[in-house]
């Protein structure tokens, strides 16, 4: 492509296409951040239900959990339109993107795959606690 061309709408449709793209994604990571940090609420009120008192070892700790999940939803969006602005940019000056792989999915990929990991262990250690003894009011 010459500098003095403008982008091919294919090209920009494309980059708006992805830019859709992460934008669902990070809206994705927010509503499932919000459903992770109710899950202790729901565990709490599970086990008031089946045993007449809560019995959970680390209650905020779901809510940790899904408020770091709705930020890094809110940082994926954040970057996604700083990227696709930049992108854009660039496009309508006839310049060519760098092809390289994108840091951001990198690093959110990894980022959700500790949370991945932190989720397993602390619901095995949930599933793992012993239920309280003694007769239901």
């Amino acid at each position: 492509m010459k500098a003095t061309e403008r982008a091919d709408l294919r090209d920009v449709l494309a980059a708006e296409r992805t830019f859709l793209a992460w934008i669902r994604t990070g809206l994705a990571l927010m509503g499932f951040g919000f459903v992770v940090a109710r899950f202790g609420l729901f565990l709490q009120e599970f086990q008031i239900v089946q045993h007449g008192q809560a019995f959970l070892s680390r209650p905020g700790l779901s809510r940790w959990f899904g408020t770091s999940l709705i930020a890094v939803g809110v940082i994926v969006n954040v970057v996604a339109a700083w990227h696709h602005a930049r992108l854009v940019r660039e496009l309508d000056r006839g310049g060519v993107p760098p092809a390289r792989p994108s840091t951001v999915a990198i690093v959110v990929a990894c980022a959700l795959a500790l949370v991945g990991v932190a989720m397993v262990v602390y619901l095995l250690s949930v599933g793992a606690a012993p239920m309280p003894t003694g007769n239901v009011p």
